[in-house]
């Protein structure tokens, strides 16, 4: 071997083991504890998710229910905390009169007996209605929460008074700037303390607006999320963090993960020092971004001894697997 061809290999096994040095998990910072479960919608009724698109009316394509709490009340978030939630995840629309209604769909015609457009109603005529109107898992024979869910819509105002020191993750429903405005002034009105435990999630234009005015915040929407992992699969060995992860709820599918640089623990450590929070969904297969880890099979693909973040749809179950479960969710009576 000539003099040229051995410095060239040394040097291609000196750039390699220096990668292998600054990415392995065998030598990052162990974090202790159990993983951060987050509650996406509370505890919820789950619905046939095939074929599942923007318009699909899920309350008629309810699974046959196993309890009786409705998404997005504050009865239903008491209940994800208790069954050991760390986060609960929530939906917004701005109102006519100046309010958050804490509510998912775009419409009301589906989940409700109310009519028309969430966001161009009132919070007072919003009180009224019967957010348990339209659930059924038999076709529309039966209608098991009808009359249930008279007066539970809640505001974002209520739902801080519950929680004062629970954190919440806000979806923003729309692409509005202007909506994201408004929430931010929701956000700097409270102390700082408790901005600190809200992350906001959502369409790209109001994500960036209150990523600007309430920068304790942390946000991430769908574009930044691509920006984040993109960025950091293609230069995260060199141990820089993309701008996109700072400051960030940094959401990873779990087919994703093993192709980041230092998964997990150093991944987690940097992200740490980048002041941002990972949650692990379920697998992307293209297009809409995936669901949450709400299986036992899926739970068992995260690393052994995982402390990072996990998106959930089924609380109860995966709490008890990480063992955070408490069975105090599954408690009927009124809060």
């Amino acid at each position: 071997m000539g003099t040229k061809l051995r410095v060239a290999t040394a040097a291609i096994i000196a750039v390699a083991l220096g990668v292998y040095v600054n990415n392995t998990s065998l030598l990052a910072p162990r974090r202790d504890g159990k993983p951060q479960l987050l509650a996406h919608r509370g505890m919820a009724q789950r619905f046939d998710e095939r074929d599942v698109k923007n318009d699909t009316c899920t309350a008629a394509r309810m699974l046959p229910p196993t309890h009786d709490y409705l998404e997005n009340t504050v009865r239903s978030m008491r209940a994800s905390f208790d069954a050991g939630a760390d986060v609960v995840e929530l939906d917004v629309h701005p109102t006519t009169d100046g309010e958050f209604a804490v509510f998912h769909d775009w419409t009301l015609d589906c989940r409700t007996d109310g009519h028309g457009v969430t966001r161009e109603q009132g919070m007072a005529r919003l009180k009224l209605l019967d957010i348990g109107y339209g659930y059924t898992a038999d076709g529309s024979k039966t209608f098991p929460f009808r009359g249930k869910g008279i007066g539970m819509m809640p505001t974002l105002s209520e739902v801080f008074a519950a929680f004062p020191d629970k954190k919440l993750l806000i979806n923003v429903k729309s692409r509005d700037v202007h909506e994201g405005d408004k929430l931010a002034t929701v956000l700097n009105a409270l102390p700082a303390e408790r901005r600190r435990t809200i992350m906001v999630y959502g369409g790209e234009e109001p994500i960036d607006m209150i990523r600007r005015l309430t920068p304790a915040v942390r946000t991430i929407s769908r574009a930044a999320i691509r920006s984040c992992l993109i960025g950091y699969i293609g230069y995260g060995w060199t141990g820089l963090v993309p701008a996109a992860c700072r400051n960030a709820m940094v959401l990873v599918p779990i087919n994703v993960a093993p192709f980041l640089w230092g998964w997990p623990d150093r991944f987690l450590a940097r992200m740490d020092g980048a002041n941002s929070a990972v949650f692990v969904l379920g697998p992307y297969s293209g297009g809409e971004f995936s669901t949450g880890i709400d299986t036992p099979e899926l739970f068992a693909r995260l690393p052994q001894g995982y402390s990072g973040g996990i998106w959930t749809n089924e609380i109860e179950a995966i709490a008890t697997i990480a063992g955070k479960g408490t069975g105090k969710g599954k408690s009927k009576s009124k809060n």
